[in-house]
């Protein structure tokens, strides 16, 4: 082969045109081979774009798509986006544009720095959740939910934020301040639609733990992502307890407790209510202090729910002088008081406070001077006189209103207190294209100022469309089946077509989700289950966390702080090639690790290496099939192929690495297992394996061939662990097969992020090498 120079740039764009023209990964149902469905948690088309950490989660699907399409299987492999929602709409504010301009601007960049990467998607399985097209079956889930009376309007506490003028989730507000803006949160009563995914609470937290016919957990989840669910859901099986009130004017009532622990009863000393609890407006004319109570409620409006329930908070409270309720174990008459860390919709909004045999209550307890009892505890026969059996869940209602134009119209109208669901045969219910989309003052939607679209004459009667519109989750809840049918106007998902693809079996994403967007997409998808549209209880079969890429220095990467390094300019730099291996091969995939543009000088050297390796290639066999390189060429097959299935991205190349280098030694390679290092390289650098691949005068696509496999008579297992320092310190551990030589060693460690982050360009000045043991690299400081 001719001895031309290695330019990426070139090579990239070469065959990113060709995979396109040919239609290289386009997907089709059916046929012998084994589906395989590989999903990314896609992505919310920002203004600024993509930084060097979000193609992190892209390109480990991506090898592992490529490396199953190889081993045989029928890979669906899709990409969208998720863009509505109050991020686009307040870029679309500061930006002055409409909306819909924005978004469609942004998806363009994003569509361009994925596919200079070089992903296998097959982008005509595209979806956007801002398509009417794909919005039209978000409005019909909800439809089918209202139908099935787990859909409602109800008047709902929220959060506020004056200055963005809408609601906030929990997770949007930091120390009772808007995280965007830094505005304190307001508490407003307003009417929004809910969905009862409480209604689901046992079931999505059963299947967390739920086996198959042979005896395999249906989730194949990390563990911890499980325990958020759980916590997240917060099943607690305990009592309710009426406690009688007495009021200073000798009124009496009851207040219902919810306790966990009731053989405690008899050590009750004082009794806590949620400050927004129904009853504390009735009490307030009774207690002597309301000046003081009333200003603790507005202080409490202030904070997030968050920090409320947040155990190292200092507690506060303030009791209700005046107002005393009756132990109805002892008939002991105790205090009450209002304190922020209990919440109206939790329990009952009211808790019995044990101090002797709980922190919290301890903690408050010392904090206001109250009393202390140590007493037995209550027999099951006295607690089964007053208490009542239940279960209660943290887990609330899904607040589904947003109070903003930039997201699915919800597809209802109203005829005064009358909800009428729009019909199957309108939908979509479109967003009408506005010149002015700001938040209203009121609280309101912005589409409540449009007085053409909101009123409607139907069937001979005037009525008003709803104007709250859906949140930026609605549309995140089950896209994946969509991208098994996207183009279907008659249907969310074809039965025969959900039925092939059915589950997703490995799902990648941030840790971030491990709550509500799979909370949701699992209560969506178990409800799309009971009306017959999907044949699986759960979506997502295997996940996967990524872990986060951070700045150099040690931050988020964040436009706020300047640390933000864009991809497009060091695939410009180093070629996508280089940069795909380099996030590969960073560290362990979930754990976060910092960036460091000095690393992908390693991996381009690396693709160099394999660049010139072509040179020593010989048609012929016989002597070129040395027994080193036999023995270490199917130990690599093996171990790459074990590495990308669990995941381990970085011994994989790390393996292929010292594989490279034995060869460099070779003084002829033989075609055959230079075609094979390229097939097991491909997915991790897919264009110039494609290149070197065609060089060799093959006909099709590097990434249409089998998988090879390993012959495991030749593998010698032997591996150790060397200890890898800098100027005398450890900063690596590495694995080498056994008497591997300096040369080999060298070359291997100096591409470790824990080394590069230490030698940089430095210059080697003296390597000390004990085999199977150690490498120490000085360097000058």
């Amino acid at each position: 082969m001719n001895q031309d120079k290695y330019d990426p740039t070139k090579i990239e764009k070469k065959w990113q045109k060709e995979w396109e023209d040919k239609k290289l990964y386009a997907t089709h149902e059916g046929g012998d081979k084994p589906k395989f469905y590989v999903l990314d948690m896609f992505p919310y088309p920002s203004g600024e774009g993509l930084h060097v950490g979000h193609p992190k989660g892209y390109i480990a699907t991506d090898v592992i798509s490529r490396m199953k399409r190889m081993q045989g299987f029928n890979v669906l492999h899709p990409m969208g986006f998720d863009a509505f929602g109050l991020p686009a709409e307040q870029y679309a504010i500061k930006m002055k544009v409409n909306p819909a301009i924005a978004v469609a601007k942004n998806v363009a960049h994003y569509k361009n720095q994925l596919e200079i990467l070089g992903f296998d998607y097959d982008w005509s399985r595209e979806i956007n959740t801002t398509d009417p097209k794909y919005y039209k079956w978000t409005q019909w889930i909800f439809l089918k939910l209202l139908e099935k009376g787990l859909a409602e309007e109800r008047y709902e506490a929220i959060n506020w934020c004056p200055v963005d003028k809408t609601g906030l989730s929990n997770e949007d507000i930091e120390d009772g301040k808007c995280e965007r803006c830094g505005a304190v949160i307001e508490k407003r009563l307003m009417k929004q639609w809910v969905l009862k995914i409480t209604k689901y609470a046992d079931r999505l937290l059963a299947d967390l733990d739920t086996k198959d016919e042979k005896g395999n957990l249906i989730l194949d989840w990390p563990e911890s992502i499980k325990e958020s669910q759980r916590n997240w859901i917060g099943r607690s099986e305990g009592v309710e307890i009426d406690f009688k009130l007495n009021y200073n004017d000798g009124h009496c009532n009851e207040i219902k407790v919810f306790t966990t622990r009731p053989d405690t009863l008899f050590g009750v000393t004082y009794l806590v209510i949620a400050p927004e609890h129904e009853l504390v407006k009735e009490l307030l004319n009774s207690v002597s202090n309301k000046e003081e109570v009333e200003a603790y409620i507005q202080t409490t409006k202030a904070k997030s729910e968050i920090d409320r329930t947040d155990a190292t908070k200092e507690k506060t409270g303030v009791e209700l002088k005046g107002v005393k309720v009756i132990n109805p174990a002892n008939n002991e008459e105790v205090p009450v008081w209002i304190a922020d860390y209990v919440l109206a919709d939790y329990g009952t909004g009211a808790v019995m406070a044990v101090p002797q045999h709980d922190d919290r209550d301890k903690d408050f307890a010392n904090k206001f001077n109250l009393p202390f009892k140590d007493v037995p505890f209550a027999t099951e026969e006295q607690i089964n006189k007053v208490a009542k059996k239940v279960v209660k869940y943290k887990l609330r209602e899904w607040v589904f209103s947003r109070q903003r134009y930039w997201g699915e119209p919800i597809p209802v109208y109203h005829d005064g207190d009358t909800i009428i669901p729009a019909s199957e045969k309108e939908l979509p219910i479109e967003l009408p294209p506005v010149e002015f989309y700001e938040p209203t003052d009121t609280g309101e939607s912005p589409l409540a100022n449009i007085s053409d679209w909101v009123n409607v004459e139907k069937d001979g009667k005037k009525l008003r469309r709803e104007t709250n519109t859906m949140p930026q989750w609605a549309g995140s809840s089950w896209y994946y089946l969509r991208y098994m049918d996207p183009q279907n106007d008659n249907a969310l998902v074809d039965p025969a077509k959900e039925k092939y693809w059915n589950e997703v079996d490995l799902y990648v994403g941030g840790a971030e989700h491990a709550t509500r967007h799979l909370i949701y997409a699992r209560f969506w998808h178990k409800f799309l289950f009971d009306i017959g549209v999907v044949s699986t209880i759960e979506p997502f079969k295997k996940l996967q966390a990524v872990g986060l890429i951070m700045a150099d220095d040690g931050r988020k990467m964040s436009k706020r702080w300047g640390n933000v390094i864009n991809p497009d300019e060091m695939v410009e730099t180093f070629g996508a090639d280089a940069m795909r291996l380099y996030e590969m091969f960073m560290g362990p995939f979930n754990q976060a690790i910092n960036w460091n543009t000095n690393g992908l000088v390693g991996t381009r050297r690396f693709v160099e290496k394999v660049w010139r390796l072509k040179e020593k290639v010989e048609a012929s066999k016989g002597i070129f099939d040395h027994q080193n390189v036999s023995s270490s060429l199917n130990k690599t097959i093996k171990k790459v192929t074990e590495d990308i299935a669990e995941m381990r991205f970085n011994t994989a190349i790390s393996q292929m690495m010292i594989l490279v280098n034995e060869l460099e030694k070779e003084e002829k390679i033989s075609k055959n297992d230079f075609e094979t290092l390229l097939k097991i390289l491909a997915p991790f650098a897919p264009h110039i394996t494609e290149e070197l691949w065609a060089q060799l005068e093959n006909k099709t696509s590097i990434h249409l061939e089998s998988w090879p496999e390993a012959d495991l008579s030749k593998v010698e297992d032997e591996e150790v662990k060397m200890v890898v320092q800098v100027n005398g310190k450890v900063r690596e551990i590495a694995v080498f097969p056994k008497d591997a030589s300096e040369e080999t060693v060298k070359t291997a460690v100096t591409a470790l992020p824990g080394v590069i982050k230490w030698v940089g360009g430095k210059e080697i000045s003296k390597v000390i090498f004990i085999k199977n043991k150690i490498i120490n690299l000085l360097v000058d400081l």
